[in-house]
């Protein structure tokens, strides 16, 4: 089963990707609700897929990318934005974000994302 780690500051918005994903047979290892958390709790799991919100508190979710890729250069993030954020979008795939996902979600976006990036 393919561990997933979810970051949003948004307990909402983690709840409802996680009921997602694990509708979908992923198995969700740990909740974040900032970079910080993030980071820490990939270091704690090393899940296969991390699922990362752009804006948040503490630590953005650009800085944990970059944090993330220092402990393990091949993990897998993909970032959530809402729309408007194309700048932090671009700024992401250039860190090593693999894909981004928009806010509101999208039930088969969300899982076609995750799928492809599991194939990389």
């Amino acid at each position: 089963m393919t561990k997933l780690l979810i970051t949003d500051d948004a307990a909402f918005m983690r709840m409802t990707l996680k009921r997602i994903v694990t509708d979908a047979g992923f198995e969700v290892v740990g909740e974040a609700a900032n970079g910080q958390e993030a980071v820490d709790l990939y270091r704690e799991h090393k899940p296969d897929l991390v699922t990362m919100d752009i804006t948040m508190p503490t630590m953005d979710g650009i800085e944990a990318l970059k944090e993330i890729k220092k402990l393990n250069p091949h993990a897998k993030v993909l970032m959530c934005s809402a729309m408007g954020q194309q700048a932090k979008v671009v700024e992401a795939i250039q860190n090593g974000a693999l894909d981004f996902i928009v806010k509101p979600f999208d039930n088969a976006r969300i899982i076609e994302a995750l799928n492809k990036a599991l194939e990389r």
